[in-house]
This record gives C-alpha cells, sequence and structure tokens, in this order.
C-alpha cells in the first residue's frame, strides 16, 4: 500500500515536471529566432526559476497532500489493524461462543437424555393432576350439592325440633314418650314382654289403685316398678336462643324444682307396697342424660333427696345397665333349671339302662340254648340220620344228600362295668315306661313288644 502511494506520487511529479519544461522549451523555442541570446537566457534562467518555484510550490502540495495522505494511511493502517483485531476476535468469540454453544448443546443433549425418564413422569404427573383437577371439580360439585343437601336436611332437623319441643310440651305426649324410651331399652337389654316385664299392670297400693308403667319381673317372684313420665318443659324452654343467660338459669332452677315435684308425686304413690315381693323404692326413668344433668347441676342435693324418697333417678345408661344385669340373672335361673331337671332325667335313663341289660341278659342266654340245641339237631341228623341216608345214594345217584354244620360261633357278653355289677348284684329293675317318656315315634304294639 505505501509502495503504490509513492509511485503515483512520483508519477505526478514528473508529469508535473515535464509539462512545465515543455511549456518553457517552447516558449524559448518561439522567441529563438527573434530574441537576443542573452536575452535568451535571462528568460531561460527565468523560466528555470519559475518552472523551479512552480515545481518547489507543486512539491510542496504534494508534499503536503503525500503527509495528509501518509497520516490517512497511518489512521487507515491503525484502523486496519483495529478492524483486524476486532475481526479476530469476532472471530475469537464467534469460535468460543461455538465451542460454548456446542458444549451447551451436549450438555442439554446429556441433560435431556437424563431427564427423558422425569420428562416422562411429568407428563404422567400432569395427566393425573389432569385427572385430579377433573375428580376435583366433580368432587366440588357433589360436596357443594351434598352441602345443599346438608342444609335443607339441617333445616328439616331444625324444623322437626321445633315441632317435637311443641309437642312434648304437652304432658300425655312425654309420658307417651318416656313410654317408647323405656320400652326401646328394656328390649335392647334382651328382656321379653309378658314373660320378664309386664306394662301398664293395675296394682292395689297402699295409696289406692295404681298403674305404674312398667313392672320388672325378678327371680323368685320379686318384681319393681317404673315409672316413664317426668316434666322437662322447662328444660327445653331452657336453651332457647332468644333468651338471657339469667332467663336460661331461671328456667333450670324452675326445671330441677319440677323433677323434685316429680319425685315427692312418685313417693306418694307407694308403687312397692302393690307388689308382692318388691324393695322399697320406685325407679323413675328420665328419657336424658341432659335432662338430669341439668337439674342436678341446679340442685345437686336432688339425688339424695330422691333417694331418702324411696326414689331411683335412673337415665338410659345406667338403666340399661340394671335391666341387662336381670336378664342375666334370668338366663343363670333358667340354665340352673335346665339342670336340674337334666340330673332328673339322668337318674331314670340309668335305672332304664339297668333294666334294659336285663332283657339283653336273656336274650343272649336264649340264643345260646337256641344254638346248643340247633347244634344237637345237626349232630344227630348228620352222625344217624344221614349215615343211613346216604346208603340210598347208590339207588338214585343225581340227588346226593349233602353235609349239615353246626354253629360254632358264641353269643356276645356285655361287658360294660354297669351291666356287669347290675347283673352281679341282682339289682331289681323296672321296666322302661315309653308312655310316661313320651318317646316320638314308639306305638303301643311296639311297647308291648319290647
Amino acid at each position: 500500500m505505501d509502495l503504490v502511494i509513492v509511485l503515483l506520487l512520483g508519477l505526478a511529479l514528473g508529469l508535473v515536471g515535464g509539462w512545465l519544461f515543455g511549456r518553457a522549451g517552447a516558449g524559448a523555442a518561439a522567441t529563438a529566432t527573434t530574441v537576443d541570446p542573452e536575452v535568451l537566457e535571462a528568460r531561460h534562467a527565468a523560466v528555470v526559476s519559475q518552472v523551479r518555484h512552480d515545481e518547489a510550490v507543486v512539491r510542496a502540495e504534494i508534499e503536503q497532500q503525500l503527509a495528509a495522505a501518509q497520516a490517512s494511511v497511518e489512521g487507515l493502517r491503525e484502523q486496519l489493524v483495529q478492524a483486524q483485531d476486532q475481526h479476530r476476535q469476532t472471530i475469537e468469540a464467534h469460535r468460543q461462543e461455538t465451542r460454548q454453544r456446542e458444549a451447551a448443546t451436549q450438555t442439554e443433549s446429556k441433560v435431556l437424555q437424563k431427564l427423558a425418564p422425569v420428562a416422562a413422569q411429568l407428563k404422567d404427573m400432569q395427566q393425573k393432576v389432569l385427572d385430579l383437577e377433573k375428580q376435583r371439580s366433580e368432587q366440588h360439585g357433589d360436596l357443594a350439592a351434598q352441602i345443599r343437601a346438608t342444609r335443607q336436611s339441617a333445616e328439616q332437623s331444625k324444623m322437626a325440633a321445633e315441632t317435637l319441643s311443641a309437642a312434648l310440651r304437652n304432658n300425655s305426649v312425654r309420658g307417651a314418650y318416656g313410654e317408647l324410651q323405656l320400652k326401646t331399652l328394656v328390649e335392647s337389654a334382651g328382656l321379653l314382654n309378658r314373660i320378664d316385664y309386664s306394662v301398664q299392670e293395675s296394682i292395689s297400693a297402699d295409696s289406692g289403685a295404681r298403674r305404674p308403667d312398667m313392672v320388672i319381673k325378678l327371680p323368685g317372684r320379686k318384681q319393681v316398678a317404673i315409672d316413664s313420665k317426668v316434666p322437662f318443659s322447662a328444660f327445653i324452654d331452657s336453651f332457647r336462643e332468644d333468651i338471657s343467660e339469667s332467663e336460661r338459669k331461671t328456667l333450670q332452677a324452675q326445671h330441677a324444682k319440677q323433677v323434685r315435684g316429680h319425685v315427692d308425686a312418685l313417693a306418694g304413690k307407694e308403687y312397692w307396697t302393690g307388689l308382692p315381693v318388691s324393695p322399697e323404692y320406685t325407679i323413675a326413668f328420665i328419657p336424658s342424660e341432659a335432662i338430669l344433668n341439668t337439674a342436678l347441676d341446679a340442685d345437686p342435693t336432688l339425688l339424695e333427696y330422691a333417694f331418702s324418697r324411696g326414689i331411683v333417678l335412673a337415665t338410659p345408661v345406667n338403666l340399661w345397665a340394671t335391666l341387662k344385669t336381670v336378664a342375666l340373672t334370668w338366663k343363670q335361673e333358667d340354665l340352673a333349671e335346665n339342670a336340674q331337671e337334666l340330673v332328673d332325667l339322668g337318674r331314670e335313663l340309668y335305672k332304664r339302662l339297668g333294666k334294659l341289660s336285663e332283657h339283653v341278659s336273656k336274650l343272649g342266654r336264649s340264643i345260646e340254648t337256641t344254638v346248643r340245641s340247633y347244634n344237637d339237631f345237626a349232630g344227630s341228623l348228620e352222625g344217624r340220620v344221614l349215615v343211613t341216608a346216604r346208603r340210598l345214594d347208590g339207588i338214585d345217584e343225581a340227588r346226593l344228600l349233602g353235609e349239615v354244620k353246626q354253629i360254632e360261633g358264641d353269643t356276645r357278653r356285655l361287658t360294660a362295668s354297669e351291666f356287669t355289677v347290675l347283673d352281679e348284684t341282682g339289682i331289681a329293675r323296672p321296666e322302661i315306661d315309653f308312655e310316661q317318656v313320651g318317646l316320638p315315634g314308639v306305638d303301643e304294639d311296639e311297647h308291648r313288644t319290647a
């Protein structure tokens, strides 16, 4: 690049110098024919001087231009170097970026290969999440429907509770409710109606004709009376939402007074005096634990007061335990009666088995006598009759008399200890009376045959 610039500058200087020299020569040639030589020489010197001056001017301009061109070349060279450096840096950066991209691609490929199972699992998990979301939506709809149904049921229950509360304010309804609860409790304990207990049985007590709600029967002809009517209208009113706490406590105290008054009324009836054998108390059945607990909270001395009046305040929990004990007592009583009956039947059966052994012994002796008679008959037939009869075989050979075999087996005797002892002692044993025993399928003819 520098050599080209120098050559161009030299060529330009040569062209300028040649042009100036030719111009001067042409002027000199034009005046040579008419001008004096000294003049020509002066002119020539002036022309040369002018040419040199012009050449110097041109050379200065050219040097300036060359200096500017060199400066420009230097700037271009620096820019070229910088561009080359930038190009190299760009290429290196590109190569490095390419290497990094390739390494990242390889790493990403390896990571993707390693993450392929994870991706599959994530896909399955995404599907499961979608399924769960679908199920959640369905369950949300079902739950909303159930909540609506529950709300409706709660409203219906509230209405039913209000209806029940209004109904239980009636004395007859409360009595029927208590009787139903008591009957359900007794049946769940395993007692049977008209066997283990009676309902609305009329009795004659010292206080007059009475009719307890239920009478529980105990072993040994013992009985206990139960009353299922208890006032709890104030108890229901105490749980209203539109009353204050002081009013609620007042109603609870009023409820305790009602229960105490009921205890006094039951104590005055004296149910136990109208029963044959009964402990001197009456069970007052209260169909709810909360009814009794509320009364005891308002009047802690109520339980002792009831005991002193011969009244036992019973809730479903403790009354069921008592009734279950009664049922167990009846079961033990039945087992004891059945055991005694089995003992009596065993004794009778043992006696009749002894009589049966006598018949078996007689039958065995009869069989033995029959066997001996048969053997005697067979011996006489074979030793005397057939010996003479075989002489007739020669007359008719087609008919030959066979041999007569004797019975060599013996009858089996009864060797059990019970039969042996009875045979040796000779105890008189009665005949079996099938009519008395009442065996099924045995008629009178079979009895006589036996």
